[in-house]
C-alpha cells in the first residue's frame, strides 16, 4: 500500500484547499483513514479519522466545521476539503491507513490519537496559511 498527497499550498486567511491522498496497492474498502498534520514547533496531531469505510468519521474540535473528509473510491483517493482556513491550520499534512481489525473497530472515538498505529503513512504535503 502506498499513499501520496498532494494539493498543499500557500493560502489566504480565510480560504479553502483541497488536499488528496492518493491510494496505489490497495482499496479504501479494506483500510481505515485519517489525515494527520504536524505544525512547526508542535507535535503531530490527527485532525480526522474512520477506522472502517463505513464507520463514524472524528473531527478534531479545532477542525470541526471547517474540515471534510471524503473518499473517491472510483478514483482511490481520499480527500481532506479545508474550508475557513486559519493561521493555526498551518503544517505538513499526512494521509495514513491501516488495515481493518477487530481492535481498530474499538477505537472509533480515539483514532485521532494513535497515529502511531496505523501502518501506512504517505510522505506530506505542505499547508500555509498566510495573513
Amino acid at each position: 500500500v502506498q499513499l501520496v498527497e498532494s494539493g498543499g499550498r500557500l493560502v489566504q486567511v480565510g480560504g479553502s484547499l483541497r488536499l488528496s491522498c492518493q491510494l496505489s496497492g490497495g482499496t479504501f474498502d479494506d483500510l481505515g483513514i485519517g489525515w494527520f498534520r504536524r505544525a512547526p514547533g508542535k507535535e503531530r496531531e490527527g485532525v480526522v479519522c474512520q477506522t472502517s469505510p463505513d464507520g463514524k468519521i472524528t473531527y478534531a474540535h479545532s477542525v470541526q466545521g471547517r474540515f471534510t473528509m471524503s473518499v473517491d473510491k472510483a478514483k482511490n483517493t481520499a480527500y481532506l476539503q479545508m474550508n475557513h482556513l486559519e493561521p493555526e491550520d498551518t503544517a505538513v499534512y499526512y494521509c495514513a491507513a491501516h488495515d481493518l481489525s477487530v481492535r481498530w473497530a474499538r477505537y472509533e472515538s480515539s483514532c485521532l490519537y494513535r497515529g502511531v498505529e496505523y501502518n501506512y503513512w504517505g510522505q506530506e504535503t505542505q499547508v500555509t496559511v498566510s495573513s
